[in-house]
């Protein structure tokens, strides 16, 4: 009887091991044309799942100064995090997922640059959409074309929602795109891949190649580019299954 009784603290010290290893800090970067509110409906179904969410309002203004706003949210954890990031995130995510806190990265139709690529490079490798909507650069930055924000950024919105997208978005500095990446996080930590397969900004194949490089575990879900926005619940999934199991 003590002998069972040993065995069932020693099962219940382990489940708790488990639990408290569970990652519990998770950071969401977002992209360009964008700002960190997109993130809201994940927000809350994590929150729910009694995680702490922070989210990152990188300016877009390039690497060193998107990858310092990174930074002083990953300082801010208590903890082991899983960081996250959609499109333009991912390279931010790339470039500074080696910090020792962060126990594993989320791509979220997201770029995930290996040693010396630029993102440009990445895009010119593949034709064109149709119904893209990314402008020439002014005086630096790009924008996405209102006309085309709906069709190309986010078919699975209302159109209401949007035109609001449209109006509200951040332009990127053309010089992210141009920056040869050096810190390659998911060649050291585990790494999820989540490709829209219905995404006009950044094609499909190229979000395909780059999970299937990075040796990480690969998602496909039908939606748009901002399908962490028309698809919440099915991200917030896969970001709560990464998080049970990047173990620290």
């Amino acid at each position: 009887m003590k002998k069972y009784s040993f065995m069932i603290l020693v099962v219940v010290f382990a489940c708790s091991i488990a639990v408290h290893a569970q990652v519990r800090n998770i950071v969401l970067v977002h992209g360009a044309f964008a700002d960190g509110s997109g993130w809201h409906k994940v927000y809350i179904i994590l929150k729910a799942k009694g995680y702490n969410v922070s989210i990152v309002g990188n300016p877009n203004t390039g690497i060193a100064e998107d990858i310092a706003a990174t930074r002083r949210v990953l300082d801010r954890q208590n903890g082991k995090v899983l960081l996250v990031g959609h499109s333009y995130g991912g390279a931010i995510i790339t470039e500074i997922g080696n910090a020792p806190n962060v126990a594993g990265l989320v791509y979220v139709a997201a770029f995930s640059p290996d040693k010396d690529e630029t993102l440009g490079q990445l895009l010119h490798a593949y034709p064109v959409d149709p119904l893209s909507g990314i402008l020439p650069p002014v005086d630096g930055f790009s924008w996405y074309d209102k006309e085309k924000f709906h069709a190309g950024f986010c078919a699975d919105l209302p159109k209401e929602e949007a035109a609001f997208l449209a109006d509200a978005q951040v332009p990127v500095a053309v010089s992210a795109f141009q920056y040869p990446f050096q810190q390659i996080a998911w060649k050291m930590k585990p790494s999820w891949h989540i490709v829209a397969r219905e995404d006009h900004s950044l094609p499909v194949a190229l979000q395909q190649f780059m999970g299937k490089r990075s040796g990480g575990r690969v998602f496909e879900i039908k939606g748009s580019h901002l399908l962490f926005i028309s698809r919440a619940k099915e991200v917030a999934d896969i970001i709560d299954s990464a998080a049970k199991t990047a173990i620290p």
